[in-house]
């Protein structure tokens, strides 16, 4: 059976945060074909809540310690303020969005992160997505604006990178769809030079991948990002692209992930 094709993007806080770079971005995802799902950040947002508030933020290799009165802090910025601010300008752009977290439909059921060497406090990772409940709302007409919380079928919120969350969605409707998942952030894709816009790895396999991060290529963040795609290839989306939000109606460049 053909499946229909479904486009999941995601993107980061700096683009959906900045006044002057939403409308643009906003108006190129409109303009994809077909179903597709939008997954949001938000943590520069929250971060200067948390300070409007007088609660400290913590992180710790660039994740964030999420304490009980920052929960309450990210679940009125990402699920309230940016959420709903990025489902007006679509629905001002004839897009039918409709903004959920995880606990929406009980679409993202997760767990609490295990402690290790760090307690993360209310942060979650996922179990199990929905993906008969999202496909549903896309059935219905609706684009899924999806921030970034889930809950843990007790009663309870969590925080969660979106770069999983857009992962996990993208994994969760692959028996409804045939998937791209789209990762937009600052850079046209993985440089190979991380000074020189115009050095994009055009491809890039599991194989290519442990060459680029064993000689330092790929590293820091980049590099859960790049496990992030392989793993969703792996579980049976079709592609996985990282790119700029200024090329999001170019997706034939960026960095290709199969």
């Amino acid at each position: 059976m053909n499946k229909n094709k479904l486009t999941v993007i995601k993107v980061g806080g700096a683009v959906v945060e900045d006044p002057r770079l939403l409308p643009a971005l906003l108006r190129s995802f409109v303009a994809i074909p077909g179903p597709k799902i939008l997954v949001h950040g938000g943590g520069r947002s929250a971060t200067q809540m948390a300070e409007k508030l007088g609660v400290e933020t913590v992180m710790v290799e660039g994740r964030r310690v999420t304490s009980a009165e920052m929960l309450k802090i990210a679940t009125m910025v990402y699920a309230g303020q940016v959420n709903k601010n990025i489902v007006a300008q679509l629905q001002a752009l004839g897009c039918n969005a409709l903004g959920v977290t995880g606990a929406d439909g009980g679409i993202i059921k997760g767990h609490r992160r295990e402690v290790k060497k760090v307690d993360y406090g209310h942060v979650g990772d996922v179990d199990n997505v929905d993906g008969k409940a999202l496909s549903s709302l896309l059935d219905a007409g609706f684009i899924p604006v999806v921030a970034p919380l889930i809950h843990d079928g007790n009663g309870n919120l969590l925080n969660t990178n979106a770069d999983t969350i857009a992962s996990s969605v993208a994994r969760g409707v692959t028996p409804y769809y045939d998937v791209t998942l789209v990762y937009c952030f600052e850079k046209p894709g993985v440089l190979s030079n991380p000074d020189d816009d115009s050095s994009v790895i055009p491809e890039i396999t599991a194989s290519k991948f442990s060459e680029l991060t064993a000689d330092g290529t790929v590293s820091g963040g980049m590099i859960p990002k790049i496990q992030n795609s392989l793993d969703a290839v792996a579980s049976g989306v079709t592609e996985v692209i990282i790119t700029s939000a200024e090329a999001l109606e170019r997706l034939d460049l960026g960095t290709h992930i199969r």
